[in-house]
């Protein structure tokens, strides 16, 4: 009997789980079986793995071969084990040294004509390798630069079987002509999230995204715009067509600062897993930015697919911005569906072949106009929806989704006299994304002990308890929520906004005036901290202190 082993990596969402390949050979009748909880691309390895075998001038062994990756209990799928199969069965033949497979770590598929294919997901399997233990990885040559990326690991790029047993055997390695295709790995996946189904792919789109500078007049949407970036607060664009909604959006991804090392690898992951990687840009360092259209399934959103799920826009969209344009248009339970990510920046899928937890702190921009043919105003002036059709348009967004929103804005049809001095006066992207990083900065600076790096992410008791404002500064949000006008989830969404405010202004903590900002962003009723202006109350009594406060 002949015994072999190597090692590769099975995929449970964003969660690499190290897989144990083991080549058995006995006396018999030629069989080849292969067990270990496969998916049938997996099974049909086995007919793959032969022909590359044979197709790489190796002899293929006439003998009752079988094929074990465990743990057993853990479902694997695609075409990832291929290189790791044909050389455990190799060394159980003794073509290759066991001793020299034994502490690799091998991902890759194979041709019938012995070339390796880049697969999905490498960048998480290349982690959980590293975490297991693993110095030693053998992958495709095409994402040999994404493996690289995870510190610690020698990586070893092979273009085909030949070329990795020649390495492993100490042979003059054949030359193999380059593989020229720019296909991703895995695209019939990664072709349900293109623009024809749903979700845009625009990781090539980083450097080339629009200026703030070209959007005219829209200034407390702007501010809105600003404030979302340096908090992370979710954003809600409501107005008619044409007045700049999708502009507006589209822009904010430029504002983010730039991310982090790790955020910038969890991030990767999760693009690597989904198979919309580009082969040209192993590294995802810019915010993504994913559109779905209001079209788009359950699945395709959240997650899922058939099998083991894989990430939807709310994941592909962690640590950017996920966009939904006209998105009362959405089916009810897709929007009801993003209120479990947008509390804890994580989404929790169940299939029949399994469970898991994908990432989803994503940045929320919705746009919505405010009826079907878009033209209601308070005054009905040109809008044909009758008052049941305005209702029921609205009610499709529905409360507690908008309660989870932080910022609520009007947006307003553009004037004459602000479309002609378009640029004149309105700031560039660059000049609006340095005051979003300082503001991110020092809020880094105040949590520095915390496992939050931004305002939206404190909960509301630490806010309340931890980070208390000056006496007198909640006046006017609390007072909403005595009226019920403000719930409790509402009160702490106004003091994140409220501390995003202070830390744009640079002040050490809110004022009144910030708190009353954070308010009119989310109530759209404009509050006033000037001793002169002396505007009636909207609850019906004129505040008699409308002093700044401290």
């Amino acid at each position: 009997m002949a015994f072999a082993r190597t090692c590769s990596v099975a995929l449970v969402g964003v969660d690499g789980v190290v897989v144990e390949v083991q080549a058995d050979l006995e006396p018999g009748l030629a069989a080849f079986s292969l067990v270990g909880l496969a998916d049938k691309a997996l099974l049909e390895a086995r007919d793959r793995v032969r022909a590359a075998v044979s197709n790489s001038g190796e002899k293929w062994p006439l003998r009752k071969l079988t094929v074990g990756l465990t743990p057993a209990s853990v479902p694997k799928s695609g075409s990832g084990y291929d290189l790791a199969v044909a050389c455990a069965v190799l060394a159980a033949a003794e073509r290759l040294d066991p001793a020299s497979i034994d502490g690799l770590l091998i991902i890759g598929e194979l041709g019938l004509d012995g070339r390796v294919r880049p697969v999905r997901g490498v960048l998480p399997a290349v982690l959980a390798a590293a975490d297991a233990g693993y110095r030693q990885i053998v992958v495709a040559e095409q994402t040999a630069a994404e493996a690289e990326l995870v510190p610690g690991v020698s990586v070893l790029g092979v273009r085909s079987l030949r070329q990795l047993i020649a390495i492993l055997t100490n042979a003059p390695v054949p030359d193999e002509p380059p593989d020229l295709s720019t296909g991703r790995p895995d695209s019939s996946y990664a072709g349900l999230l293109l623009p024809g189904l749903g979700v845009r792919d625009v990781t090539s789109e980083q450097t080339c995204r629009p200026d703030l500078a070209d959007v005219a007049g829209q200034y407390e949407a702007r501010q809105a715009l600003e404030i979302a970036a340096a908090g992370g607060h979710h954003l809600y664009l409501k107005g008619p067509p044409g007045a700049g909604k999708t502009m507006l959006a589209e822009r904010l991804p430029a504002l983010l600062p730039p991310l982090t090392q790790s955020e910038a690898l969890e991030v990767t992951a999760i693009h690597s897993v989904a198979g919309l990687l580009p082969p040209d840009r192993p590294l995802i360092d810019t915010a993504p930015y994913c559109a779905p259209h209001h079209s788009t399934t359950m699945p395709a959103i959240v997650g899922g697919g058939t099998g083991l799920p894989r990430p939807g826009a709310v994941s592909l969209a962690h640590r950017g911005v996920l966009f939904l344009d006209e998105a009362p248009e959405f089916p009810v339970r897709v929007l009801d569906a993003l209120r479990q990510p947008l509390e804890s920046g994580e989404v929790m899928i169940a299939r029949a072949a399994g469970s898991m937890r994908l990432p989803a702190r994503f940045l929320l921009c919705l746009a919505a106009n405010p009826c079907p043919c878009g033209r209601y105003s308070l005054r009905g002036e040109g809008c044909e929806c009758t008052p049941v059709m305005v209702n029921r348009y609205q009610a499709r967004l529905s409360g507690p989704l908008l309660d989870r929103v932080d910022l609520q804005v009007q947006v307003s049809g553009v004037t004459k006299v602000e479309l002609m001095h378009q640029g004149r006066n309105a700031e560039s992207t660059a000049t609006v994304a340095e005051r979003v990083r300082e503001a991110r900065e020092r809020a880094a600076a105040r949590l520095a002990d915390t496992p939050w790096r931004t305002n939206a992410e404190v909960p509301g008791h630490e806010l309340r308890t931890r980070w208390q404002l000056a006496p007198g500064s909640l006046a006017d949000a609390e007072r909403d929520l005595d009226r019920g006008l403000l719930t409790a989830r509402g009160l702490d969404r106004i003091l994140r906004v409220a501390w995003t405010v202070a830390d744009l202004a640079r002040r050490p903590r809110p004022t009144r005036a910030d708190v009353q900002t954070a308010l009119t962003l989310r109530t759209g009723v404009q509050r006033s901290t000037r001793p002169t202006d002396r505007r009636p109350d909207p609850y019906g009594d004129v505040d008699a202190d409308l002093g700044t406060g401290s």
